[in-house]
């Protein structure tokens, strides 16, 4: 059996984490199915044509009470139909400071599989 190796540069784990996706006409709260440090992967319940620029909140846990908000901005890289009303997006995280990136960073690398 051939194992998987991760080709990206910052790998994605699956996790389901509180997410928050805003623009100046809407916000949405909904949860990520993956999530890496440069980007997430979530369903919404509008479209939301690719390229659109969003501001991110994300919630990291930090224990089962409490949690590290990552605030970014990020732009909507794919778009795919999942039902009539519910849509997968894939987001890039364009604005985001070194310091979130390495929380986000720290707290995937917790779930990564070990050789």
């Amino acid at each position: 059996m051939k194992k998987f190796i991760e080709r990206r540069r910052y790998p994605r784990i699956k996790k389901r984490l509180p997410l928050k996706v805003s623009t100046d006409e809407y916000d949405i709260s909904t949860e990520t199915h993956n999530l890496s440090c440069i980007g997430a992967y979530c369903t919404v319940d509008r479209y939301i044509p690719p390229m659109t620029k969003l501001s991110i909140l994300l919630f990291l846990p930090k224990d089962k009470k409490d949690y590290t908000k990552i605030s970014c901005k990020g732009v909507v890289v794919r778009t795919e139909k999942q039902s009539l009303k519910k849509y997968n997006i894939a987001i890039f995280f364009n604005e985001i400071s070194e310091s979130q990136k390495n929380k986000i960073l720290k707290y995937t690398e917790k779930y990564l599989p070990k050789d």
